[in-house]
């Protein structure tokens, strides 16, 4: 079949009777939807349109502080085609902000009626401006002031049950903060918008936005916190030696036993890392050495990171107290 008779094909199966009234139906059917289109975007619409916002004509070394400012929300009323124009085309351009008519001693205010005449220069003259949000521009700057700090998370971040945190990971550990001599002055670290998770037992990994602070801009404003968990388990440690602390030149302390154990509650991972070593327990000869006790009180007093409900299997030994060789 050559192209000739597929055309001759194709123009007998469109004109037939039936498929011709079919095309008549579509025609009349896109004429009546083109005006009903035309008569739909003739009536009058509001319209809250999103505007960027930028600031011209700043010194080089002026770093603005402010992130809340970034962009305005503007309603407008209109007829459907330009509303349309303004959603899908370029018509809405960002709103330049002259950085030096406003900056006063590292703040800058926009008024409400300067910001509504920069906004109407946006918009075609037959277009209404219902409202404008906010109805002020407030921004912050500095000279490129600056100041590490380190990161804090802070919310509730509960594992499931016979699970427990045991390490948390911040990364980056410190953000750069810009902001006016005072505030950098105030602030000594910075801390996550509140994180709220549960029931997990395998190693979270959140990606927490910083917590803001008008007139504080932070750099990256974004960490990665990981939480690391492990199952809980009672554990115990023998072979902690007693330390006599305070004991007076020429005299050493002598205990029975001279070694103890230590019960705890830690994960199973950490339990695999400690030693006798990570222990401190000690005899303090100022409080039993005027006793006439044959006894001294023994105290812990340092524990790894990591455990809970530390405890001694005594609290109490049997002690000498010997001559020094000299």
């Amino acid at each position: 079949m050559n192209i000739r008779d597929i055309f001759h094909t194709v123009s007998n199966f469109l004109f037939s009777r039936a498929n011709r009234e079919f095309l008549i139906f579509l025609f009349f059917f896109a004429v009546a939807g083109i005006f009903w289109l035309m008569m739909t975007l003739n009536e009058n619409y509001e319209k809250e349109l999103v505007i960027p916002v930028y600031y011209t004509g700043m010194e080089k070394n002026v770093v603005l502080t402010s992130s809340e400012t970034d962009h305005i929300r503007v309603v407008v009323s209109d007829k459907g085609y330009t509303i349309a124009s303004y959603l899908y085309g370029d018509a809405v351009k960002p709103l330049p902000v002259n950085f030096a008519d406003y900056a006063r001693k590292g703040r800058g205010v926009v008024p409400a009626a300067d910001l509504q005449k920069l906004v109407a220069a946006r918009f075609n003259a037959s277009t209404k401006i219902v409202s404008v949000k906010p109805e002020h521009l407030i921004f912050y700057y500095n000279k490129g002031e600056k100041k590490k700090v380190p990161v804090k998370w802070r919310g509730s971040v509960v594992p499931e049950e016979l699970y427990y945190i045991s390490n948390v990971q911040i990364e980056p550990d410190s953000v750069i903060i810009y902001a006016s001599s005072s505030k950098l002055d105030s602030i000594a670290s910075v801390s996550t918008e509140s994180l709220s998770y549960a029931d997990f037992h395998d190693t979270l990994i959140v990606d927490a936005r910083l917590e803001r602070i008008s007139g504080v801009k932070m750099v990256p404003d974004v960490v990665k916190v990981s939480f690391f968990t492990d199952v809980l388990t009672e554990e115990s440690i023998d072979g902690i030696p007693i330390i006599g602390v305070n004991m007076p030149p020429g005299k050493v302390l002598r205990t029975f036993p001279a070694k103890v154990r230590v019960k705890f509650v830690t994960g199973i991972k950490t339990y695999r890392t400690l030693s006798p070593s990570d222990f401190r327990v000690v005899a303090d000869y100022r409080e039993f050495g005027t006793s006439s006790s044959p006894k001294c009180t023994i105290r812990l007093v340092k524990v790894p990171d990591g455990i809970s409900r530390v405890k001694l299997d005594t609290t109490s030994v049997d002690y000498l107290i010997e001559e020094q060789n000299q």
